[in-house]
């Protein structure tokens, strides 16, 4: 499904989670596919289109609230969270998500706020233990 992210001239405003940093999102092409542009400061990540509607099937298939455990790539994602799934080769996409090698987590971080402006999901905003479920 196509979605109102914004452009390049025009991204989405968000904030993580905990609501602690700001950062934009934006849909563009590269390589001929689909992608979000997830920039972070001078930080830019990249994560597949589909990830929107698969994360959200599968978070209506869960039915419950899920953690987010947002992790860089660098570092193990808990089982059972949304950053888990994101990474995990059982996912629709069978991999990874996050598109940029070095910079390819923190997929349970960027996502699901932008899932929650898009009104495809409810996310809590605690300090930190954030979940979120779909709507």
């Amino acid at each position: 499904m196509k979605y109102a992210i914004g452009t390049k001239g025009s991204p989405i405003a968000l904030k993580t989670p905990p609501l602690s940093s700001e950062y934009t999102m934006r849909a563009d092409v590269k390589d001929g596919k689909e992608i979000l542009v997830c920039t972070v400061g001078k930080t830019v990540l990249h994560y597949d289109y589909r990830c929107l509607d698969d994360l959200h099937a599968m978070l209506q298939q869960h039915g419950d609230w899920m953690e987010l455990g947002s992790a860089d790539e660098q570092k193990p994602a808990k089982e059972g969270t949304v950053e888990a799934w994101g990474r995990s080769e059982n996912n629709p996409f069978g991999g990874w998500y996050g598109l940029k090698k070095g910079l390819r987590g923190r997929f349970g971080m960027y996502i699901p706020p932008l899932m929650e402006a898009l009104g495809l999901a409810e996310v809590t905003h605690e300090a930190k233990g954030n979940k979120k479920k779909a709507l």
